[in-house]
């Protein structure tokens, strides 16, 4: 019987960590490109070991935010394609956002 009991200890706070997770993830986020691109996605997903030598290796300039928006989406896109397991950006971001949710969740 206290088997059991532990086991729904540990149910209990699972479930309290996903809704603290849940919590944390209401509303408008704004997610830092280095915590959603960690190293482990990146260096799963891509050839590259991290979110900055994705940035580096590119052959495009990008020093701040407005380098990276001048560089047309299709370009970017290609690239990625080249350097992933993804088809664009967007489709990579996607897959993020989902991992970033499983770890905000406990899962």
């Amino acid at each position: 019987m206290m088997g059991n009991t532990m086991g729904f200890d540990e149910l209990q706070k699972k479930l309290k960590g996903m809704a603290d997770g849940a919590k944390e993830l209401e509303g408008e986020q704004q997610i830092s490109i280095p915590d959603l691109l960690t190293e482990d996605f990146v260096s799963e997903h891509t050839k590259f070991r991290d979110a900055q030598q994705i940035f580096d290796e590119s052959g495009f300039e990008i020093n701040n935010a407005e380098d990276f928006k001048a560089i047309p989406d299709a370009d970017w896109d290609k690239y990625i394609a080249q350097i992933s397991e993804f088809e664009s950006w967007s489709e990579m971001l996607k897959a993020a956002t989902a991992e970033y949710v499983k770890r905000k969740m406990g899962l």
